[in-house]
């Protein structure tokens, strides 16, 4: 694909074909000849179904080797309009092939413990089960004359259920899920098991309100497992367009589904057309990422923190800006959430802290003295030792002191194993923030835990104390505990200058907010460190 060859659902589907028919024994012929067919069976069938269409640039209608023509794909997203038809229809042919090997394996009676790989065992069946569910699902939206609505429910935090339980465990749920919507299905409601945890069920209805009671019933009968507590997600969509391909249907249920996900009032959403915006942008940006680390496109922002009595930067916290070629500025509100999820976090937190090592250097080199710059470091980093030695080798590559870069670990990061690893980068000579001190409650809880340093008040914990007496008072109460525990701190977000008077009163002498300064280009920055150092 990425020289515009022959498209990749092709190549794709002849790995499958290959694991799946076990054509991996060079000195049998007979099975030779017999996968070449199935290959050569798949393209035509492919080409037929895509009107000759192989290659990727015949499909997308550019080049994507060429660089002018790979930008206009980006910028035009071609490949979330092209190629989503070849990729259903290479699924489609995969699935038909394979369910047309395995009914062939049974006529001949051919032992499927024959097959060379018994993991296939289970995937074949699977293909024959979604087939059926597929054709009873098509059936219905073709016949029925009531509605139609597709719901998909997975199960919150089943992974951390794996880790914990094991998977063998997770598989009990599983198999529990499965049996209960046997029993709870009726006639002309038919369920499956898409993948992992994600289950779905496409039933007839009259009115919302049924979709909703049958997702309670269900709820009652699957919430809980060997005394464990199952909690889920259901998006539901309700078919407006029989003639919508079916996996369209089961994407908007998808779509509200991982919406569900993120809702804190409602376990329970009904697709909404703006859910397909927030999955194409975050198609946008899994298909970017790793093009925005090797072009650079992510930028390193500054933001300063003043002394209120000094007026002057004591420090800054480096941020992360996209700034990608066509779409132009991306703010982290619309990427960060995405590839934390996805693990990527990891690489673009890596990206700026070398960046923050660079300019610390720099800054060296140039005579400038500088302040100290704190990066963050979220859960993901914490939960391994790779990060100490990412650190490591930055200081020595750099040749920067240590003191000189900090560390905003995360409030809300409770956790025993996090606090451990938090002491280690301690013990090595970091200083330590608290980020987002007071935004959720077991800020107290981590001060016990972990060596902090210092404590940065989060700008909404700022906002609301500040409105009343009583919020006055605990703030201020708050600075006292701070100091009393001979550990700094810092509001962040500080707006206003009565904000900064307040403060002052209080005893809080660090800020960080756009009263003083919004994050800016490191280059701007470093210009405001050669003017106060003059």
């Amino acid at each position: 694909m990425r020289q515009g060859g022959t498209c990749g659902c092709i190549t794709a589907a002849m790995l499958v074909l290959g694991m799946a028919l076990g054509f991996h024994d060079p000195l049998d012929r007979e099975l030779e000849v017999y996968g070449n067919q199935k290959t050569d069976e798949f393209i035509h069938r492919f080409t037929a179904k895509m009107d000759g269409m192989t290659n990727c640039r015949d499909i997308l209608g550019k080049d994507i080797s060429k660089p002018k023509e790979l930008a206009v794909i980006r910028k035009e997203g071609l490949i979330f309009q092209k190629c989503p038809r070849a990729i259903n229809i290479s699924i489609e042919l995969l699935e038909e092939m394979l369910e047309d090997h395995l009914k062939y394996v049974t006529e001949n009676n051919i032992s499927l413990k024959d097959i060379p790989d018994n993991d296939m065992q289970s995937i074949l069946k699977k293909i024959i089960r979604n087939r059926h569910f597929r054709r009873n699902v098509n059936q219905l939206l073709f016949s029925s004359t009531r509605e139609i609505g597709f719901i998909q429910f997975d199960i919150r935090k089943f992974k951390i259920i794996n880790d914990l339980y094991g998977e063998k465990f997770g598989d009990e749920i599983l198999d529990f899920i499965e049996k209960q919507l046997r029993e709870t299905c009726r006639e002309n409601q038919f369920f499956v098991n898409l993948r992992s945890d994600v289950f779905m069920v496409v039933m007839e209805y009259d009115l919302e309100e049924e979709l909703v009671t049958f997702i309670r019933l269900l709820e009652q009968k699957i919430n809980s497992f060997k005394s464990i507590k199952l909690q889920m997600a259901y998006g539901v969509y309700t078919v407006d367009d029989r003639n919508m391909e079916m996996r369209q249907m089961e994407d908007r249920a998808a779509m509200a589904r991982k919406a569900a996900k993120q809702n804190i009032l409602s376990n329970i959403l009904f697709y909404k057309e703006q859910f397909k915006e927030s999955l194409y942008n975050r198609k946008f940006i899994e298909e970017n990422m790793q093009a925005a680390i090797a072009e650079r496109q992510f930028k390193m922002y500054l933001q300063p923190k003043y002394s209120i009595t000094k007026n002057e930067i004591i420090g800054a916290e480096a941020l992360v800006r996209w700034q990608h070629p066509e779409r132009g500025m991306i703010y982290p509100s619309e990427f960060i959430p995405i590839i934390e999820e996805n693990g990527f976090i990891k690489k673009v937190d890596y990206y700026i802290w070398e960046e923050v090592c660079h300019f610390i250097r720099n800054c060296i080199l140039k005579n400038v003295a500088c302040c100290p710059i704190s990066v963050n470091v979220s859960r993901v980093h914490l939960q391994d030792n790779e990060c100490i030695q990412v650190l490591s080798d930055l200081i020595m590559k750099y040749e920067i002191p240590r003191n000189l870069l900090e560390l905003e670990i995360t409030e809300t990061a409770d956790d025993p194993q996090l606090s451990r690893k938090a002491l280690q980068l301690k013990e090595v000579g970091y200083t330590l923030l608290m980020d987002d001190f007071g935004s959720g409650y077991s800020s107290l809880n981590i001060l016990l835990e972990t060596p902090f340093d210092m404590i940065k008040l989060d700008k909404k914990f700022v906002e609301n104390m500040m409105v009343s007496s009583k919020g006055r008072i605990i703030l201020e109460q708050v600075v006292l505990m701070a100091n009393q525990l001979k550990l700094g701190i810092l509001a962040e977000g500080v707006e206003t200058k009565e904000q900064i008077e307040q403060l002052q009163r209080m005893g809080c002498d660090q800020v960080q907010g756009f009263y003083y300064s919004r994050p800016m280009p490191n280059e701007t920055f470093f210009t405001l460190l050669e003017k106060q150092n003059q």
